[in-house]
């Protein structure tokens, strides 16, 4: 399987992984992917292998001239692609190609229209439709493989969690603030509005992020004591444990978003620039907030005015979270 990033699409792939694993419970399943990917899929007991591909050390240390340490763990890497019956393309991009390239498959499969000439490499090309879930194209991608796929029993394998040692008693909604994209992004002052409301139903809520989000953060939390930071305190495994007991998620368009969802909470999204029909939280049980303007989805990582986002009111969000009560 080569699935190297992001965080959202490697969760997306899962029900593949356990279609594979169904189909085939004896055979070895690796998975090829980036940092992130190695954080969450550690210890996953459907693989046997994690073979990690350094977007980010690579580059890192040949800037800091290490060439000969890079030559050398890039031939280690190539040298763990042991041959394989059939080596999966869940990316469809140049980077992933070079990846399916490079290993030893007797038939290697991905997607036709793919981007940057993925395709090139493939013996097996199934043309997607990019309209429809990411969790859904990739599972017609395996079943075009000849692996069988019940599309009526869709899950997410996750690794075991590891309980967190923070001890936050229920109930509690989680709430994810931050993305990559600064135009996914709410509003600070909408947050803090909403958290305030929150409180007065009695919610304690739980921020999440990374350590550079903390500030950020602190700003919407500071004065109430039933607002809880964790940014930078918790690791892709104990998000799981965080999740599989919290009453509701309320995010953004984000990866942790989608780590919730297969962690069975339900999740209010707020969405702007993506399109909820392909990236949105798989499932019946969750709520997406889109306006459905004429510009969106746009997919662009930056916007002056952000009018699709302007107009999700806090009042919108609360009566979502009341119909959880």
């Amino acid at each position: 399987m080569v699935k190297l990033s992001s965080l959202g699409d490697i969760i997306h792939t899962l029900p593949a992984l356990n279609s594979l694993k169904i189909a085939y419970p004896q055979a070895q399943i690796d998975w090829v992917t980036e940092e992130i990917g190695k954080e969450l899929l550690l210890g996953h007991p459907y693989l046997d292998r994690i073979i990690v591909y350094q977007r980010y050390g690579w580059p890192e240390k040949l800037k800091k001239g290490k060439w000969a340490q890079v030559i050398r763990e890039f031939r280690t890497f190539k040298n763990q692609l042991q041959p394989y019956h059939i080596v999966i393309d869940f990316q469809g991009l140049l980077k992933s190609a070079l990846v399916t390239f490079l290993a030893k498959g007797k038939e290697k499969a991905g997607f036709a229209n793919g981007h940057e000439c993925s395709h090139f490499v493939l013996t097996k090309k199934f043309r997607a439709n990019y309209n429809e879930h990411a969790v859904i194209r990739y599972l017609k991608l395996v079943r075009f493989a000849n692996v069988p796929v019940d599309f009526d029993h869709i899950v997410f394998p996750l690794p075991p969690a590891i309980d967190s040692d923070l001890k936050i008693k229920p109930p509690y909604i989680v709430v994810n603030p931050i993305a990559r994209w600064e135009s996914k992004m709410w509003f600070q002052e909408k947050w803090r509005t909403l958290a305030q409301r929150l409180s007065s139903l009695g919610y304690k809520i739980v921020f999440t992020g990374t350590k550079k989000d903390r500030n950020y953060i602190h700003n919407i939390c500071q004065g109430f004591t039933k607002c809880i930071n964790l940014a930078g305190k918790t690791s892709l495994n104990t998000l799981i444990s965080l999740y599989k007991k919290a009453t509701l998620a309320i995010s953004i368009d984000t990866g942790t978003m989608h780590l919730a969802v297969a962690a069975g909470l339900p999740v209010i999204a707020l969405f702007g620039p993506t399109a909820p029909w392909r990236t949105g939280p798989f499932g019946k049980d969750h709520t997406v907030i889109y306006k459905s303007l004429p510009c969106q989805p746009c997919f662009k990582k930056h916007c002056i005015t952000k009018d699709c986002l302007k107009r999700i009111e806090v009042e919108e969000v609360i009566e979502a979270v009341k119909k959880y009560q």
